[in-house]
């Protein structure tokens, strides 16, 4: 008798909910305070001023991550909760459609009709609920929503994200605080896009060059509006 060698795997997608959230949120620290910090020393601004606005830029940042991926995830499990239901009723109510309409999921992906048919009663009859939800719905346990995972991750990488550009006007002299910070935030984003193209099994060089460039662009933008403003008042 032949036997089924099962081997474990670890595939990246695995990483997807928690990855997602954590760059995101690395990504939207390093630039958001950067850009804050590097706007009001534009102005001319004193480094208290600066640390002042950045400690609440991170504080208020990372509570706003937080709260808007519970939020939205919570949106998104709201919608797959209220999917769910609807197909346990239609399991309870209509079990013989229901298995129709698994199998052709399977036939359209080549399966042999008879075949499909014998997948489809058999995965039925271990757990109904879970086969439509991932064969017919798309809810597996990867993909399924994940709020309070999502708002932890966030928060916490973007409080790691803006405390690098805060770091640097500690160390940074006053005169060259907006050049420092800028160039110190930029490396930074090159480190985090290679480090979660990396985790992701992406294209780092690829990703490193999106997040900097956006991340420049944020910054140059900023500080011509520091410069413009501190200069008018």
């Amino acid at each position: 008798m032949s036997r089924l060698h099962v081997h474990t795997e670890n595939h990246l997608v695995d990483r997807i909910g928690w990855l997602r959230a954590a760059v995101l949120g690395a990504n939207d620290g390093i630039i958001s305070t950067a850009s804050l910090v590097v706007g009001v020393a534009a102005a001319a601004a004193t480094r208290s001023d600066v640390l002042i606005a950045g400690i609440a830029g991170l504080v208020a940042g990372a509570m706003s991550m937080a709260a808007g991926e519970y939020v939205s995830v919570s949106s998104q499990s709201d919608t797959e909760q209220a999917d769910l239901a609807r197909e346990r009723k239609e399991l309870s109510e209509n079990p013989g459609f229901e298995l129709d309409e698994l199998a052709e999921i399977y036939v359209k992906r080549g399966v042999d009709t008879s075949l499909a048919r014998q997948v489809a009663a058999q995965l039925m009859a271990k757990d109904a609920l879970t086969a439509h939800a991932r064969d017919e719905l798309g809810i597996s346990e990867i993909t399924a929503a994940r709020p309070v995972q999502a708002a932890f991750a966030s928060a916490a990488m973007f409080s790691v994200g803006a405390a690098m550009p805060l770091l640097m006007v500690f160390v940074s002299p006053a005169s060259a605080l907006v050049p420092i910070v800028s160039a110190a935030s930029l490396a930074f984003l090159a480190v985090l896009g290679a480090v979660g193209a990396k985790a992701g099994g992406a294209n780092m060089l690829r990703a490193t060059v999106r997040v900097t460039f956006w991340g420049a662009f944020a910054l140059a933008l900023t500080a011509g509006i520091g410069k413009l403003f501190g200069t008018v008042v």
